[in-house]
């Protein structure tokens, strides 16, 4: 029996076969989680219906542009309707427009901040309000974060502004979803090979520095973010909340 065996929960970010929340989706799966998949936009609707397919051909794949609060209340009407309640919620979801990953932070415009937290921060509030209901029996919700949320890396901007907010927000909900035994956790990944993140501006120089000064002189791999989000998905990590776990091959401690 699995870790995640009964276990209802919903995807939100996999955009294709290298997204990291595909690696995690694939984890709940085979620890026996039911997962219901959203996407964004027709552009990713064929990748995620390809995908989420090989879980079987009733495999719930909704539309959700997290920017609109009718487009999530309809997802978890409908997911709400199919699974009855629902104890994962996986939110992957970030968005900086590009030329605000490439220039000056000084140049942040106005317009690139409210998208990048819009998108990136705030949608892990409102995805939590239209989960809590559904989590009747307590839950699990796992957001991905990284180490810019917490110290400058060049290029990536307003983006580790927001992730800083995301971390934030996952205290707040944390406190505020305890007493309905809902955890909310953050994973804090090193760099991968996303799409998201060949937006960044030198993106593969910054895998190369990972892998020169992180203490186990490697990157991060697909699987063992997997196995982390099913670990906090998990009853093993029943008393874990508002925490950011960081799997990043350890970089995250080293000061030079």
């Amino acid at each position: 029996m699995g870790l995640l065996t009964g276990k209802l929960g919903i995807v939100f970010g996999v955009a294709n076969k290298r997204s990291i929340a595909w690696a995690i989706a694939q984890a709940w799966a085979r620890e026996g989680a039911t997962l219901a998949f959203t996407y964004q936009g027709e552009r990713l609707k064929d990748n995620v219906e390809e995908l989420a397919g090989t879980f079987g051909a009733d495999t719930i794949i909704l539309p959700c542009d997290v920017t609109r609060d009718e487009d999530i209340a309809s997802v978890f009407a409908q997911v709400g309707a199919k699974f009855g309640r629902l104890d994962l919620l996986l939110h992957s979801v970030a968005f900086a427009p590009r030329e605000a990953l490439e220039g000056d932070f000084l140049d942040t415009s106005r317009d690139a901040f409210k998208v990048a937290h819009d998108v990136s921060a705030y949608s892990l509030i409102a995805l939590a309000r239209g989960a809590a209901p559904l989590m009747t029996e307590g839950g699990s919700i796992v957001a991905m974060s990284y180490y810019g949320a917490e110290k400058v890396i060049p290029h990536y901007n307003v983006m580790g502004v927001a992730k800083a907010a995301l971390e934030a927000s996952t205290r707040y909900l944390a406190y505020s979803l305890g007493p309905k035994k809902v955890r909310v956790n953050c994973i804090s990944a090193g760099p991968m090979n996303t799409l998201a993140a060949r937006g960044i501006a030198g993106f593969g120089d910054m895998l190369k520095h990972y892998e020169a000064h992180a203490p186990l002189k490697r990157n991060v791999l697909p699987d063992e973010l997997g196995a982390t989000g099913a670990f906090l998905a998990s009853n093993g990590a029943a008393a874990i909340t508002g925490q950011v776990i960081y799997v990043d091959a350890g970089y995250q401690i080293m000061g030079m």
